[in-house]
């Protein structure tokens, strides 16, 4: 037992010390999106939704502090009206992401982050007059790594989040990029795919079997 304590001990003090220097990150996403599927109430329900362009934005602080994790704040837009509906009918399924996480790997060629988040949604469903706020959260686990090609300013990410307490939501990114180094910032232009596939019953009065996908450009710094 006390061999088994002092391996996880020692394999948490190198995830913790993966970043060796402080840094904060700042991004944003356009989203161009597809939306299928249906959201509900008692009141009625909005399908076969129309494509639409949104965005995310985030801020990410590392440090090399050991055993106390790095966060991010990740806020989500995500507006989508049913087609043919009244005028005042929408569905807004926008949400804040609150990460804990770990650098698991961190050098020139592969980095591998890993932790838990909290998802608190922040939307509303309106249809016929009636509104519904969407306010719950969700319990999620986070995974994110990077793979750069040797000799080039290009790398590839996935970024993924699976909910805990409700295991049917998700949410993926998936794509490239290329950095630009510059004498005190840091830019990185990225492209990818992403899906969020929001399957709840019963999730703040609002049954849903929604997903959510398409096509992204976003940049981000780092200082």
């Amino acid at each position: 037992m006390k061999k088994l304590l002092v391996t996880a001990a020692l394999l948490a003090s190198g995830a913790t010390q993966a970043a060796t220097v402080a840094g904060v990150h700042l991004g944003a996403d356009l989203w161009a999106l597809d939306s299928a599927g249906a959201i509900s109430t008692d009141t009625g329900s909005l399908s076969d939704f129309d494509s639409e362009k949104q965005g995310r934005a985030w801020i990410a602080v590392e440090h090399p502090v050991p055993f106390i994790p790095n966060v991010m704040l990740r806020e989500n837009f995500l507006k989508i009206d049913g087609k043919n509906v009244n005028a005042d009918d929408s569905t807004d399924l926008s949400h804040l992401d609150f990460t804990l996480y770990y650098e698991l790997l961190d050098n020139d060629l592969v980095s591998l982050d890993a932790g838990a988040a909290y998802r608190k949604m922040h939307g509303n469903l309106k249809i016929s007059g009636n509104r519904t706020d969407i306010d719950s959260g969700i319990v999620m686990a986070y995974a994110n790594a990077t793979a750069s090609l040797p000799g080039f300013d290009l790398y590839g990410f996935v970024d993924v989040m699976a909910g805990i307490n409700e295991k049917d939501v998700y949410d993926y990114s998936v794509g490239m990029g290329y950095t630009f180094d510059g004498l005190a910032l840091d830019y990185r232009i990225r492209a990818g795919y992403r899906e969020f596939n929001f399957e709840a019953d019963n999730f703040s009065g609002v049954n849903a079997n929604t997903k959510i996908d398409g096509y992204f450009l976003g940049l981000e710094i780092d200082f």
